[in-house]
């Protein structure tokens, strides 16, 4: 059970249903899920998708791979004990 309550798919509406489709959409998997680490902001919409601008800061090549910003990402969350 989440600590940070979060709104379901079937309760979202508006800004934040669009904000989860286009994460459905994207999800690497095609498991038509929404990741959690994106649901612990569903109670603000306007900042889920301010986040949802920035992912292809995240996911595309520039001065760094893309593998390169994952393995980074992945050292803060172990040093940060998050299990995102």
């Amino acid at each position: 059970m989440p600590r940070i309550a979060w709104v379901e798919d079937e309760d979202a509406e508006g800004q934040l249903a669009e904000c989860y489709a286009a994460l459905k959409a994207m999800n690497p998997f095609g498991d038509g899920q929404v990741p959690e680490v994106f649901r612990a902001m569903s109670q603000r919409p306007e900042f889920l998708a301010g986040v949802l601008s920035l992912l292809p800061v995240q996911f595309t090549d520039g001065h760094l791979t893309r593998a390169q910003k994952e393995m980074i990402a992945s050292y803060v969350s172990v040093v940060g004990r998050c299990h995102f």
